[in-house]
């Protein structure tokens, strides 16, 4: 399954009239990033940044006055997007401005079965809190020292690693060959285990009087036994 997990930083909070001034995008593909990302500044369009929302981002109107318009990026946006499942952390936020910007140019907005939000799925496996961004890179043990100002970029880096752990944490893949898998072809996180028949079997692990003792037991029960029903037994 392929997911892109996102963050965005706006001029404010309401996503009506104020607009999206960065993204960030980190892509997964069955839980696993890729390496592919995109990371966009936008000119909110003549949309001044909420002292507020400066606070928390450090980003200026002055920062922004040469960055491309959302119309101008929409549709590399989407297309970075296009198949994937939304991952956000309190993605009603992300998603509000995201699907109001695409309403702006005529992209048809996301359907609400392709998004997926980090904040409810940590409130499902940490009820008792807290669930903050900051908060579960703690839990997880996930560096989030250079985290001074919000950043899209940043925080759907951070968002990478947390979304991981809840799911389960980094594993090594596993696989089941009766041979062995061409070097070349495997990653260098792949961990490959090759099962082949044993050379001997191994020692038997009951003793003559155990073997007695379940032969007795057998005969108890009679022809219903299910040891009766196995290959080999009668």
């Amino acid at each position: 399954m392929r997911e892109i997990v996102f963050d965005t930083e706006t001029t404010g909070l309401d996503n009506q009239a104020d607009r999206i001034i960065e993204i960030g995008c980190i892509e997964l593909e069955n839980q696993f990033p890729t390496g592919r990302w995109l990371h966009l500044f936008i000119n909110p369009d003549g949309r001044k940044v909420h002292p507020d929302a400066l606070a928390v981002h450090g980003i200026t109107d002055a920062f922004l006055a040469d960055k491309p318009l959302f119309a101008e990026v929409a549709e590399e946006i989407a297309a970075f997007f296009e198949g994937a499942h939304y991952v956000a952390h309190n993605a009603s936020f992300d998603m509000g401005f995201l699907n109001t910007e695409y309403q702006r140019v005529g992209v048809p907005a996301v359907a609400p079965d392709l998004v997926i939000d980090t904040l409810s799925l940590a409130r499902r496996r940490h009820p008792m809190g807290p669930n903050s961004l900051d908060a579960l890179c703690r839990r997880y043990g996930i560096d989030n020292s250079h985290r001074t100002k919000h950043g899209a970029l940043l925080d759907a880096e951070l968002l990478t690693d947390v979304y991981i752990e809840m799911l389960g944490g980094r594993q090594a893949a596993l696989v089941l060959s009766t041979k062995d898998t061409n070097a070349a072809e495997r990653s260098a996180d792949e961990e490959v285990v090759v099962i082949g028949q044993r050379p001997r079997l191994l020692p038997p692990r009951l003793s003559d009087a155990e073997y007695q003792a379940h032969a007795a037991l057998i005969e108890r029960i009679g022809k219903d036994a299910i040891w009766r029903k196995l290959p080999g037994e009668s």
